[in-house]
């Protein structure tokens, strides 16, 4: 009986070291899917793709906690398996059968308290505070701060030689005039130009990285050179400002309601 407790107690620790884990990662940038989805996979030891092992490597406040849920997670795995054969060896029936009532109740348990967005959110918000007093995370989460909710997202696109972007400047394209903006391109070299201006030129094999809606990144991709392009670029141009236009008045709407209130 004994076995079956500690095995629930390891996998309750385990539960709440991957949502500390998860919300640290949120504090250095990470969206909080991605965040939960690294958190589990470093607990788990399943691994990473490429690009994204390269993306939390590299940053050294992430590379911390990676490291400390790898350790606990060897450890968390090998004790819960050793407690879970202990449970289960050398019992009679009766005992056998209460142990398996035992386990499921509080498996049952620890599934509704780990799916359950009450919790969740609750336990989130405490650990975002203890976190916030008793450490120091420089980065912020970049998915609230650039808003990341709705239509809004941020990507890359990497340019092909006949894209519209191909071999003309920031200038000329006037991206921000369909609601786009250029956080960052990364040439084909390796090197990074962050925010870029104006007179920077895009070149072929380029990825950008770009803060926009999904409707205008998605054309913004299919784009080819050519007349076609400049039609597309033109719509797309015509619609920004109808959003634009709707988003103010919205907003002045807003702001009336407020001062009335």
């Amino acid at each position: 009986m004994a076995a079956i407790i500690s095995l629930l107690i390891v996998l309750t620790l385990s539960i709440l070291v991957t949502r500390i884990a998860t919300v640290a990662l949120t504090h250095t940038g990470l969206s909080r899917e991605v965040a939960r989805f690294q958190a589990r996979s470093a607990f788990t030891g399943v691994g990473f793709t490429t690009g994204e092992s390269e993306n939390l490597v590299n940053h050294p406040v992430r590379r911390k906690i990676l490291l400390v849920l790898m350790l606990l997670g060897n450890v968390g795995i090998v004790t819960a398996m050793s407690s879970l054969i202990l449970g289960f060896i050398r019992s009679n029936s009766e005992g056998f059968a209460l142990r398996i009532v035992l386990l499921a109740t509080g498996l049952a348990v620890l599934w509704g308290l780990g799916t359950s967005q009450w919790v969740d959110q609750r336990l989130s918000r405490l650990i975002s505070w203890a976190l916030n007093r008793y450490t120091h995370l420089e980065a912020k989460d970049y998915a609230s701060l650039l808003h990341l909710a709705g239509d809004y997202r941020v990507t890359d696109l990497l340019v092909e030689p006949d894209d519209w972007l191909a071999n003309r400047t920031l200038a000329e394209i006037k991206l921000r005039d369909e609601g786009i903006a250029v956080l960052g391109i990364k040439r084909k070299s390796g090197k990074y130009l962050g925010t870029p201006g104006g007179p920077t030129k895009i070149m072929a094999n380029d990825t950008l990285v770009l803060y926009g809606r999904a409707s205008a990144l998605q054309n913004l991709d299919q784009r080819r050179a050519g007349a076609s392009g400049d039609l597309e670029h033109d719509e797309a141009q015509k619609e920004q400002k109808e959003i634009a236009s709707q988003e103010e008045i919205e907003d002045a709407s807003e702001r009336r309601a407020n001062e009335t209130e």
